[in-house]
């Protein structure tokens, strides 16, 4: 009997965004994951396709990789080197705002995560604010400024939003940008470092409480992993706090009472379904002494080696490279040939 031809998986990482180096850890790690009894995987770097013309893009993305011989195996060749899916390991950027699956949309290739329209709004934490306050997902006062408002900016933070809180850049991800403001002489450097990443800014309210994330995993059957909670050990979870090996102590299960754990499940699952999310995502909060607060909506999570998602899937029982199969059968979940895809 013949053996059944493997799943042929191109693993899409790298990019030119500012998590440009998170991508490739995500990458790297996603490849290594993957069983060569089971896939036939190739990675590629989004940075070698910025800037190709239209028709440039199914080549690249298309073209039969080697194995790990160094030959195209025979069901890559026969099929052209066309993967049947792509895992988007990417982070920030046109990875994980819609533009990426939007590509793979034209050239009719199946992908993980989520589609065009939820990977665009949850990249934007503007419009997902204004997704969250219209659903009654409770999320801290904020209000948007742009870097055109001048001096404005500073006065409309203070009045709408007050000391302590929180400046970051709209549309980009891994705290990149990010700044704690307690002093009013403080809101002008850290609006600086937010409009070095792009020329819209947020600013919200600092609350007061316990970090935990929510993972999702699934699509119409989407189900909250262990909630973790994140203890930096500087006591502000930065960029630096999130990828140094040691720089904080990820609890599993969050340790939260029994209430706040149920209502922290219930808005992640709200937050990433109002958004219209599918496959995993991450979901972030703030359990404060009044409600749990969502932040943000993570479409595309990191898997490195110190990713949450992971870690909240270990503790669930399943080991990574589980995680990773499991994210690419929800890739291809009542997809038959087709790339149809929910929002």
């Amino acid at each position: 009997m013949e053996a059944m031809a493997r799943l042929r998986v191109a693993v899409l990482t790298g990019g030119t965004s500012a998590e440009r180096e998170i991508c490739l850890q995500s990458g790297r790690k996603v490849m290594g994951a993957l069983d060569p009894s089971r896939y036939d995987a190739f990675s590629v770097d989004l940075a070698a396709i910025a800037g190709a013309r239209a028709g440039d893009l199914a080549r690249i993305l298309f073209s039969p990789a080697p194995s790990a011989g160094g030959a195209p195996t025979k069901e890559g060749a026969a099929r052209d080197g066309r993967p049947d899916v792509v895992f988007i390991a990417l982070h920030g950027g046109a990875g994980e705002n819609g533009a990426v699956q939007g590509m793979l949309e034209l050239l009719g290739v199946p992908y993980t995560g989520s589609g065009v329209l939820a990977s665009a709004l949850a990249m934007n934490k503007v419009m997902s604010k204004k997704i969250f306050e219209r659903e009654g997902i409770p999320t801290p006062r904020w209000v948007e400024v742009k870097a055109a408002d001048g001096e404005s900016a500073r006065r409309t933070i203070a009045e709408a939003v007050g000391l302590p809180c929180v400046v970051k850049p709209a549309c980009e991800g891994s705290t990149i940008g990010i700044s704690v403001v307690r002093e009013s002489e403080e809101l002008g450097p850290a609006l600086d470092v937010a409009f070095r990443y792009g020329p819209q800014a947020l600013a919200e309210e600092f609350i007061e409480g316990t970090e935990v994330t929510g993972p999702v995993l699934g699509n119409h059957d989407a189900r909250v992993l262990p909630l973790v909670e994140i203890v930096p050990v500087s006591g502000f979870y930065d960029y630096e706090a999130k990828y140094t090996p040691g720089a904080t102590e990820e609890i599993v299960p969050a340790r939260i009472s029994p209430d706040e754990a149920k209502r922290a499940r219930e808005l992640t699952l709200a937050a990433h379904e109002a958004l219209g999310c599918r496959g995993f995502s991450r979901v972030d909060m703030m359990v404060g002494a009044e409600d749990v607060y969502v932040l943000e909506v993570n479409s595309i999570p990191g898997l490195t080696d110190t990713s949450l998602v992971p870690r909240a899937a270990e503790a669930d029982g399943m080991s990574f490279p589980k995680l990773i199969d499991r994210i690419l059968e929800l890739a291809l979940e009542g997809r038959g040939g087709g790339a149809k895809r929910e929002p």
